[in-house]
């Protein structure tokens, strides 16, 4: 048994498997149940081709999920795997890195699941930067429960719960993840395989809380919401790619072979703003800078209404103390008696209110 090298530090101290694997071996037996056509498919492929790369045990990779369409994803998966409680999926995979370290820790949910009822438990997974990854399929409608608004559905949206229209103002999981400051914050396309894999492969090389907003369509219950970011006609438009140490440009491809637009700083609104691709201000992206101010501010250049543009990429990825490795750090100290705590623990434990069974 070995333990995990580059390309992923996020998994020091997770078991490696002795030879190679495939795809095979991490799809389970259980039947495939989502309406045709789900964006669910599309993600449940490339997490399958994906995790044989990590060159870990199966038996050491555990799915949590909450309620919802996505969350029965471990189903699917020959790993470990939890079914969990509606918006608690956070909360347990905080149990299960803090307690295993040989452990990889995947958080599968919904923008319903996540944001509604468990909001309060993602964001302070984030918060705290523990060790997992959490997956956020937004669909941007409640699917599982027949077509009721979400947090993420646009103001205005007609659905089975708001027939003359949603009063309530979305949330964006990119500017909230940057809001709780997580170390780790991307968004990618359930249809885009490519792009896909590469921003799981990136999450799982990061150690802490990794948070991944995947596109999802839902076919049945808001068919073509992301249109703008799919349509061939449409998307060069629509997606502003980040990619960490280049210009950010999007758009028709200019002479120069990059984007005709690009983002700047908006110096009058403290932001960013679309600008012509040529511009000088065009702002290099940097995905590491301590400082998520930019970051957010990217994130705000998706439309909380109907959407028109996104930025698709990883908007901030950067290093700092892991809320499961403190803790264990403590028990060990604790445990060895090297600190001045570690006295008046046992003092505690073994006080005068204490007796012996026999």
């Amino acid at each position: 048994m070995t333990t995990q090298e580059l390309p992923f530090p996020g998994l020091a101290g997770v078991p490696t498997n002795e030879g190679p694997q495939n795809r095979k071996e991490y799809t389970s037996d259980q039947e495939v149940r989502w309406c045709p056509g789900c964006g669910d498919y599309a993600v449940l492929a490339a997490v399958q081709g994906f995790l044989p790369e990590l060159g870990l045990r199966r038996e050491n990779i555990v799915f949590v999920s909450g309620i919802g369409c996505s969350s029965r994803f471990p189903y699917y998966l020959d790993t470990y795997g939890m079914h969990s409680i509606h918006g608690r999926a956070p909360a347990i995979a905080t149990g299960i890195a803090t307690s295993r370290e040989d452990i990889s820790v995947w958080v599968v949910t919904g923008d319903g699941d996540a944001l509604s009822i468990g909001g309060n438990h993602l964001i302070h997974a984030m918060r705290r930067n523990v060790n997992m990854t959490i997956l956020l399929f937004n669909n941007r409608i409640y699917g599982l429960t027949k077509g009721q608004y979400s947090p993420t559905s646009e103001a205005g949206k007609i659905t089975k719960s708001t027939p003359v229209g949603s009063v309530d103002h979305p949330f964006n999981p990119v500017s909230l993840a940057l809001g709780a400051e997580a170390s780790f914050v991307a968004r990618t396309i359930d249809s885009d395989r490519k792009h896909l894999t590469s921003v799981l492969s990136a999450a799982a090389a990061h150690r802490g809380t990794a948070l991944v907003e995947i596109y999802q369509n839902c076919p049945i219950f808001n068919d073509g919401a992301f249109d703008a970011v799919k349509d061939a006609d449409t998307k060069a438009d629509a997606i502003i790619p980040l990619v960490h140490g280049e210009p950010i440009r999007f758009g028709a491809l200019g002479e120069d072979g990059l984007g005709t637009k690009g983002v700047a700083r908006d110096d009058a609104g403290g932001g960013v703003k679309v600008v012509a691709g040529d511009d000088p201000a065009v702002l290099v992206h940097d995905a590491h800078n301590p400082d998520p101010t930019v970051a957010f501010s990217l994130s705000r250049l998706t439309d909380a209404g109907v959407l028109h543009q996104a930025p698709i990429g990883i908007f901030r990825s950067v290093a700092r103390p892991t809320y499961d490795d403190g803790a264990r750090e403590q028990i060990a100290t604790a445990a060895a008696g090297q600190d001045d705590h570690s006295a008046a623990l046992a003092s505690l434990i073994a006080g005068k209110d204490t007796w012996t069974v026999l």
